[in-house]
């Protein structure tokens, strides 16, 4: 089992070698990663983007097709993210009713305004962020947001995600610089989405501080 998850988690190294000993099982293999990493909170440490983008790569060697494969994970991704919620749903509010000192039930409350009112954004843009694409899903279920407003940014989101890597990788994930410096891309990819996230919050907050501070100034 220990062997399962190294190659697992070094799916750049790995995937040719399941390619070749297990053929079309692959697909079953890399369907179970991405739903278990969209959909077990226990389990944000599992690949997806460098999994989704060296898929793509093989796909366009031929060893995959790459059209089953991106259907197959799109549905893994929009069925683990539904689980995730549907588990979040159920748990929360259970846990924030409980006589509990160390829980703050107002934090409910205001998570549950958040998302109604950026829920949205929040389950699309989390697809390109790892391990928080993992609690987003759990949270908006407990946060109780609305199921088919949660389905049409979770089916968007997952579309977007996966297609997107696996067109990356299907176009140049088999060129030597690429290959060689994989984890250092996917990194520098990550920066990318997370930057402009932060700089927007702390702009948000800026803001805010300024207009209470403004507000504290009046007679």
């Amino acid at each position: 089992m220990l062997e399962f998850f190294q190659m697992v988690l070094h799916i750049d190294q790995t995937l040719g070698v399941w390619v070749e000993q297990y053929g079309s099982w692959v697909y079953l293999v890399l369907f179970l990663i991405i739903f278990a990493e969209t959909g077990l909170v226990v389990l944000p440490f599992l690949p997806g983007d460098s999994l989704l983008f060296i898929a793509g790569a093989f796909g366009a060697t031929g060893s995959l097709n790459p059209v089953l494969l991106g259907a197959l994970l799109i549905v893994a991704a929009v069925t683990g993210n539904t689980v995730n919620y549907a588990v979040g749903r159920y748990i929360g509010p259970r846990v924030f009713t409980m006589n509990v000192r160390f829980l703050d039930r107002a934090a409910l409350l205001r998570t549950h305004m958040f998302y109604e009112k950026h829920g949205g954004k929040t389950i699309v843009m989390s697809r390109f962020l790892p391990i928080i694409r993992t609690f987003a899903p759990f949270v908006a279920g407990v946060a109780e947001m609305n199921v088919l407003r949660f389905q049409l940014f979770n089916i968007s989101g997952a579309i977007l995600w996966v297609a997107s890597l696996i067109t990356a990788g299907y176009f140049f994930g088999n060129i030597p610089l690429v290959k060689e410096h994989l984890n250092t891309i996917v990194l520098l990819g990550l920066a990318a989405a997370i930057v402009p996230i932060i700089l927007a919050g702390v702009i948000k907050l800026v803001r805010g501080r300024r207009r209470s501070g403004n507000r504290d100034l009046r007679p």
